[in-house]
């Protein structure tokens, strides 16, 4: 029996917020300044898990009934499960979104509170009941949300912006794309039983293969981009020899179709994005 707790922080997403948690921390640690009082670089992260975690929470409270009829979910999440109730997540959703939103603002600034009530909306609104439900492009489009983590950790220190964290953000962007329609291959059944028009549904294997190889190109060239201004020895390998690997395997997965390469593709792009935020911290501690 899950416990009450495990419960609530599954309506979060836990998995995907450790990504954005992890990468608002890189780009809070590029940039340097709140390293100056760790009390306010572990607020700005409970600001941005908080924030992020409502969006998860309604995405999940608005998709309760679709989740229910897909095998990947009706027996993993806790809507499905009846392990809360609508209302419950609802309120869950809204309180520690609210809460997260004010830690931004009153410890920071407005500016890194309104990026994250607007990820909230965009994600929960736009994208779950607007874009999902009616375009292939859905995933597309909503990657803006889940990439906006390293412009907000930059915005809260400086209050404003600059090259780094926009890079940050487009390697997340096109990383999008080609993690999430593997996994959609894989479950493309799924999708058709909750009429959803996921790339694979609408386009063809071949077509969503072809262009994940494209984007993948697209993020190893933003990647490399990323050496102009974080440039680090230990960053440039890595990303050299992560973005071959990526290529590689988007290749083979788009040439042979094997589900196995897909399938394998779509777990080495989850460690793909984490080894890249650990090379560029290292380099910041280790060769500046």
């Amino acid at each position: 029996m899950t416990s009450l707790p495990l419960r609530y922080l599954q309506l979060t997403k836990p998995t995907i917020m450790l990504l954005v948690v992890a990468a608002g921390a890189t780009a809070a640690i590029l940039e340097g300044s709140l390293l100056q009082e760790p009390w306010r670089l572990a607020a700005f992260l409970v600001g941005l898990f908080l924030s992020g975690g409502s969006a998860n929470a309604l995405n999940q409270f608005f998709e309760r009934d679709i989740d229910a009829r897909m095998a990947r979910t009706c027996g993993r999440r806790p809507l499905p499960l009846r392990q809360v109730s609508a209302t419950q997540a609802l309120v869950f959703s809204l309180a520690i979104g609210v809460t997260g939103i004010i830690i931004l603002g009153v410890l920071f600034n407005l500016l890194t509170a309104g990026i994250a009530l607007g990820v909230i909306l965009f994600y929960s609104l736009v994208y779950t009941l607007g874009l999902k439900p009616s375009t292939s492009q859905n995933i597309v489009i909503g990657g803006i949300a889940g990439a906006m983590a390293p412009v907000g950790a930059w915005t809260a220190a400086t209050g404003t912006t600059g090259v780094t964290p926009w890079l940050l953000f487009l390697i997340i962007f096109l990383w999008t794309p080609p993690h999430f329609w593997a996994l959609a291959l894989h479950f493309k059944d799924d999708y058709e039983k909750a009429n959803l028009p996921m790339m694979p549904n609408t386009a063809g294997d071949e077509s969503t293969l072809r262009q994940m190889f494209y984007y993948t190109l697209a993020l190893v060239a933003a990647s490399l981009a990323l050496v102009y201004v974080e440039f680090g020895w230990i960053y440039l390998v890595t990303s050299i020899a992560l973005g071959a690997t990526f290529v590689k395997k988007a290749h083979v997965s788009w040439k042979t179709k094997d589900p196995k390469a897909i399938w394998g593709l779509f777990k080495f792009s989850i460690w793909y994005l984490f080894a890249l935020f650990v090379a560029l911290v290292l380099d910041k501690f280790i060769i500046r």
